[in-house]
């Protein structure tokens, strides 16, 4: 993957190093790291410079990034791959159930991370993947990537600051009373088990997710989710700690008559650009799956 990055030093940005500007604009140090091994990375007036060389205001300031290996573990499969947004540095999918983020000893070549490899291939680009906001295996939904290193490390430092705002729709039994509120229960791995998760209000770490009744349909009611947090699993155990476990889930709730995963959905994302610094917003509609659920039967 290739990126070039323009900046013009304005006034009050002079006086420091190229190393000290880039990392107020978010480039981490692992990213200057890597800068300084790509010939001729940094110029400064059109010409080559080090990240020590100090900045004059007006200076015409240009990175360019250069990633010419792909992922070696991810294997590029023809995949069915739904892109709702791209540019130079973010990719945003509609990830579909039944596919995981990364390829895994059971599921090494039905993964986005596979499918993403292919999409980049048949452009003879070289691509790492780097998921931004995972989502479990059969949860549909709105997914962030980074196209290189440094919208990598701006976003993942985004989501650590809690600065990309994440909405899901869940389908549980109705009713769910209160049909609003808030779960605030700590979230630790399940003794024994090295995928579930349970609350854990000794050695846990602190959960938070917020949520409300969108409708109630067919016995059942569509749940609108916020998070502050994003631990493994929130959503699900925190449903289920509630008493209102989703419907589908195999792990935690084994409820299959209406459908046949977890019934949830990253349906909206909001984040600033993290180039750019525009605000972006995505939103989608509910999968066809779900939607049956909410459907009277005939």
């Amino acid at each position: 993957m290739e990126r070039i990055l323009h900046y013009c030093i304005k006034t009050g940005e002079a006086g420091c190093s190229v190393a000290g500007f880039l990392k107020r604009k978010g480039y981490s140090s692992a990213c200057l790291a890597e800068l300084k091994k790509m010939p001729d990375s940094v110029l400064v007036n059109q010409k080559p410079e080090y990240l020590v060389y100090w900045l004059q205001e007006g200076d015409a300031l240009t990175v360019h990034i250069r990633e010419n290996e792909s992922s070696p573990k991810i294997v590029p499969v023809e995949l069915p791959l739904s892109i709702v947004y791209e540019d130079g540095d973010i990719l945003v999918v509609n990830k579909q159930p039944d596919m995981p983020i990364h390829p895994s000893m059971r599921n090494y070549t039905n993964s986005l991370g596979n499918a993403v490899a292919w999409y980049y291939q048949q452009q003879n680009c070289p691509f790492v993947f780097r998921c931004i906001n995972r989502l479990d295996h059969n949860t549909s939904g709105l997914t962030i990537i980074a196209k290189h290193m440094v919208s990598g490390c701006m976003l993942s430092a985004m989501v650590k600051r809690r600065e990309i705002h994440r909405e899901y729709l869940a389908i549980a039994r109705s009713p769910i009373l209160p049909p609003s509120g808030t779960i605030d229960a700590p979230l630790g791995r399940k003794p024994g088990s090295i995928i579930e998760r349970t609350i854990d209000w000794e050695n846990g770490e602190r959960a938070v997710t917020h949520y409300e009744t969108v409708t109630q349909k067919n016995g059942h009611s569509l749940v609108r989710l916020w998070l502050e947090t994003g631990r493994t699993h929130q959503i699900r155990i925190h449903m289920k700690y509630a008493g209102f476990p989703l419907v589908g889930d195999s792990l935690y709730n084994p409820d299959m008559e209406y459908i046949s995963r977890q019934a949830l959905h990253a349906a909206r994302l909001v984040f600033n650009h993290p180039i750019t610094q525009e605000r972006m917003e995505f939103t989608l509609p509910l999968p066809e799956d779900m939607r049956r659920v909410l459907e009277p039967v005939t």
